[in-house]
This record gives C-alpha cells, structure tokens and sequence, in this order.
C-alpha cells in the first residue's frame, strides 16, 4: 500500500525557498518523525474529516459572546469544531497536484496545518472545568493563530513555484481554483472562532471598541468603514502616484430612512474588502487619467433594504473586457509579480499576488453575501458588495469534504458543447472547389 500523501509531504528534497526554509521545513520533519507524531496525522484527519462543520449565524454570536458567556462552553465546542474544520480541508489538500504539494511552501504550510491539528486533539481528554485546561487552550489558540499567519502568502508562494516550474494547463486550473477558495474560505471560518474566544475570554476590552463582542460591531456604522477604507487607500495612493480622485458617497436607509446604516457586521472583513476595492478603483483612475487636468472621482452608494445592505463603488478607470472579468478572481491566472521576485522599492504599493479580490469575495461570500464586477471597457468599472441586513440570514459558509467535493477534483475538462468562434470564417459566397 502506498504512502499517505501526508506522510510523503515531510520527505523528498526542496528547490525553491532561502536556503533557511529549507533547514526549517526538513528540522521540523526530522523532529515529527521521530517523535512519532506524523504518524497520527492520517488517522486523525479521517477521523474529524467524518464530520461535517456546524455553521454559526451572526446571532448566534452575539447570544454567544454576550454578558454570560461561558468559557467552558466555548472550550467543549470549539477543541471538536475546530479540528473537524482543520481536517476537512487537509482532506481536500491530498488530491492537490502532487508537484503542487512538493513544493517547498506547500510542505510548509501542511506542516503547520498539523502541528494545529495536533495541538488541538490533545485537549479533548482535558477536564473543561479545569481553570488551567481553559487558560492553556486560549494560549494554543493565539500560538495556532500565529502560526497560520502567513498562511495565504505561502499558498499563493507555493502557487507561484508551481506555474514557473510545470506552467497550467485547465484541469489543473480547474482544481486549484476551486481548492483555494474553500481553502480560504476555511481559513477565514477558523480565524473567526479563534478570535471570537480568544477576545472574549482573555479578560480584557478592546478601549477602542468596547461594544464590540469579539470582532463583531453589533452596530457597525457601513459609512463609518467606507470612509475609513477610502482614507488609508487614498494615502497609500497618494505616496506613490502624489495624486488620488475624491469619493462621492450618498447613502439610503429604506427601512428607517434618515437613519445612519448600521448592521450587525465583522468590521475588520468589510474594511479589507473595501480596502481591496478602493485599490483597484483608485489606481485604474489615476492610471487612465494621468494627462487629465482633474481625476473623476469614484462614487459610492449605500442602501440598506429588508433583506441586503449593498455597497455599490463605480470609477471611472477605463474597466476591462468581459472576458477579463472572471479571471480578475482567478487565482492561478494572476498577473501580479510575485512580491518575492520583484524590487518592491519600485513596485506600487497597490499590487501584490493578485488575490485581493478574490479573497475580499469569499469574505463577502462567508456570511452568505457576495461581491461582484461589472465593467464597461473604455468608461469604468463598479463593483457591488452584498451583505445580509439581519443577523439571523448571516450564517457561516463552510467547506466540507464529502463525495460531492471529491467529484470536483476528479472531473476533467470536456470537449465544450458550444462552437468556438474561428478567427478566419469560412467563405460562403460561392463553392470553392479544392483541387
């Protein structure tokens, strides 16, 4: 029988990381293996990988971290949810392309997925009602959060090796594509319940943000965060381009109208969306505009309905091709240098690995909102965030490994039962006869 791909992902050399990567990845590898450890990985990832993760809305939450929040609670929820999530998508990671998973950023990133995974399964023999046991996983929650910091720029490294050493091809494409939105996907989901217990129990107040409960406003001012986004966009645009177009924004309240917009709503997940739109508007703006005596500005517009809060920003930055707009969220077709190959003295401030806006989308997509493009080519481009106006319609979107997901990864890409436009069509004028 061969190998688990789990067990092949510590061995084999590296070729691509600083050569200090390499010492670590291999030190690490030699320390799991002879401590035993690798060995349980497999069995532990089938067994939380039986269960499929239980989603929470944003009003649970909230009735969660409210004044009589329990610790111990938490603990027995979140040391069985918390691998179940991890194990999931370490279930998926097996059937990534095997010169994917032999790079050296990838043998990395699994091996901090396992060390967590690890970490996590040793308190589910603890005793919740002891004060130690509830003190000790708070701080292997912050060491795990730690840990899987770099996470996305990692994988993206990871992706980056991959296309320059075996290029892409559609299948592959096809695959990795629909892994790392689930695999981020999952990420954002971990991080949120890392947070959430980690700053409601640590014992102390945000000064800044006292109503706060964790990392969710219960009254986020959305005018509030899109001024905020605009602002640190604007100087980071400033810095390098000495300009930037103004902001127009107009807001409409339909349920309460002259009222400000407020949602219950992560702050910090609608900021980096924003952030990541404002970018993209202002730099095509000036870009499009740079022997113009003025900039257009970019306007915004906020509505607040029964059911959606939408967030509408349209710029006046040239747009793009239909055709260009999906891969604007693609992650393997990405034109952004890589951050490690390039001077990043002279590269703008407002680039990076090209996975801003796929990312801010799956932040959109994680409380069942969504993010999406619409460009004309040679005016501009708005893009619209949807979030859900009530609490109760905010549930997580989770990943699970099932047979479904399996069918994904083992599908190929078909012949297209459409016809494909020819570049040279055929003369229909009259019969020509082939000698």
């Amino acid at each position: 029988m061969s190998q688990p791909r789990f067990l092949r992902l510590f061995q084999g050399s590296t070729h691509s990381l600083t050569a200090l990567c390499k010492v670590c990845i291999m030190r690490f590898a030699q320390l799991l293996l002879k401590s035993g450890f690798v060995a349980g990985i497999p069995k532990q990832v089938e067994r939380f990988s039986k269960f499929s993760p239980s989603p929470l809305s944003m009003k649970q939450f909230l009735d969660f971290g409210s004044a009589n929040a329990c610790e111990k609670t938490s603990f027995v929820f979140l040391r069985q949810e918390l691998p179940v999530r991890l194990a999931n998508i370490m279930k998926e990671i097996d059937f990534l392309p095997d010169k994917l998973l032999g790079t050296p950023s990838l043998k990395l990133l699994t091996s901090w997925y396992s060390q967590s995974l690890m970490e996590l399964v040793d308190f589910l023999e603890k005793d919740p009602d002891d004060k130690n046991v509830l003190t000790n996983f708070t701080k292997t929650l912050v060491n795990i959060r730690n840990r899987h910091n770099n996470v996305v720029h990692t994988m993206a490294q990871g992706v980056v090796e991959f296309k320059e050493a075996f290029g892409v091809d559609p299948v592959t494409n096809q695959n990795v594509q629909y892994f790392l939105d689930r695999f981020y996907m999952s990420r954002i989901s971990t991080r949120m319940l890392m947070n959430q217990h980690t700053l409601i129990f640590d014992g102390s107040v945000n000064p800044a943000h006292p109503k706060h409960i964790g990392s969710i406003d219960p009254s986020c001012d959305v005018v509030e965060v899109v001024k905020d986004a605009y602002e640190t966009s604007k100087m980071l645009c400033e810095q390098y381009y000495l300009t930037s177009p103004d902001m127009q924004i107009t807001e409409l309240n339909s349920k309460n109208p002259g009222q400000p917009l407020h949602i219950v709503y992560v702050p910090s997940h609608l900021y980096h969306m924003l952030f990541e739109l404002f970018k993209n508007a202002m730099r095509a703006t000036v870009e499009t505009h740079e022997m113009s005596p003025a900039l257009p500005p970019i306007k915004v517009r906020v509505a607040l309905g029964s059911e959606d809060l939408t967030i509408k920003m349209s710029d006046r930055g040239g747009g793009v091709p239909l055709r260009k707009i999906e891969r604007l969220f693609s992650y393997m077709y990405s034109t952004a240098p890589s951050p490690v190959h390039v001077d990043n003295s002279r590269n703008a401030p407002l680039a990076g690995f090209g996975y801003g806006l796929p990312i801010s989308r799956l932040y959109a997509k994680y409380f069942q909102g969504d993010l999406q493009l619409y460009s004309m080519e040679g005016f501009g481009t708005s893009a619209v965030i949807y979030l859900k106006a009530l609490s109760s319609e905010s549930v997580e979107r989770l990943p699970v490994f099932n047979k479904s997901a399996l069918r994904h990864y083992q599908s190929t890409t078909e012949a297209d039962d459409w016809c494909m436009p020819s570049r040279d069509p055929k003369k229909l004028g009259k019969y020509e006869r082939t000698q």
